[in-house]
């Protein structure tokens, strides 16, 4: 169980974060280790490819930040933790949400000497569903310090006025520079605030904080799984789907009404006990 207390509510509504010293067991960190290699040298457990392959072994620049988007449905591991219940819960209690459903996850692995990730705002880029709502569970595979390119959050920025997507996410020469210029439209001094935390650690964001992340400068790996969640009761926007992300994920689009399917977009969590049942099915079917 994740308990959210009343002080740490109160902390991310203002920072638009909160840092968690643990979120998973420290056991399965191997297994997820594992999942990762298998991943990135397209071997897909489940059978499934993973809706994003930005990265593969065997033709991607080594400079650049290894990415898959959706590796729960090519890897059960990953789907054990970014389908969790007690996430979930614990996502819907900071957002105040009647339920919780994935919206996408990130394999994220940043090797040593690989470039930046541009900060960025995530839910600029989803206005193909409504309400656009996000919140990101942010969570360590390998001990992060800042010098290793570890996640970076603007203190307070979700609370900045919204701003259209701009700027490069992998590898940009400034990788702060659409943050900066967000916050001389503000008027503020940005507090960048790094997450150090060890590995099974991590974060909560707002959809709006503003977010990046550093070179790897160390010696050490750095992978991450990244949990994007929305409300359990969103709808599709179709007039909006060429807009950002929408483009992939309006495939699953069903054709008589706006629901989101939840073979797709499962539900984790909702305040009356209800759960996607074929998930339970999915990660118990593993040999």
């Amino acid at each position: 169980m994740i308990e959210i207390s009343t002080a740490e509510h109160e902390s991310f509504n203002n920072d638009g974060f909160l840092i968690v010293d643990s979120l998973i067991e420290s056991s399965i960190v191997p297994d997820l280790h594992q999942a990762f290699s298998d991943l990135f040298r397209g071997k897909f457990e489940s059978g499934v490819r993973p809706d994003e392959v930005n990265w593969q072994e065997a033709t991607g620049d080594p400079s650049l930040s290894r990415q898959i988007c959706n590796g729960w449905k090519a890897n059960r591991d990953i789907a054990r933790v970014v389908l969790d219940e007690a996430i979930g819960k614990a996502i819907a209690s900071l957002a105040g949400w009647p339920g919780v459903r994935i919206m996408i996850d990130n394999v994220v692995w940043k090797p040593p000497a690989t470039k930046s990730l541009g900060f960025h705002q995530d839910s600029a880029y989803l206005s193909w569903f409504t309400p656009s709502d996000l919140l990101t569970c942010w969570i360590a595979l390998d001990d992060t310090r800042a010098d290793g390119g570890t996640i970076e959050f603007v203190r307070g920025s979700h609370k900045w006025k919204l701003s259209e997507p701009e700027g490069e996410f992998h590898a940009p020469e400034d990788y702060r520079k659409p943050m900066r210029e967000a916050a001389a439209r503000e008027g503020v001094d940005p507090e960048i605030v790094y997450i150090e935390v060890d590995a099974g650690g991590g974060s909560f964001h707002h959809g709006w904080t503003w977010h990046g992340s550093g070179a790897n400068l160390s010696a050490n790996p750095r992978r991450s799984l990244v949990l994007h969640a929305m409300r359990s009761d969103v709808e599709y926007v179709p007039e909006n789907f060429a807009q950002g992300i929408g483009p992939i994920y309006s495939r699953y689009k069903r054709l008589g009404d706006n629901q989101l399917d939840e073979n797709y977009f499962p539900i984790l969590w909702r305040e009356d006990g209800y759960r996607t049942p074929q998930i339970d099915n999915y990660l118990g079917s593993r040999s």
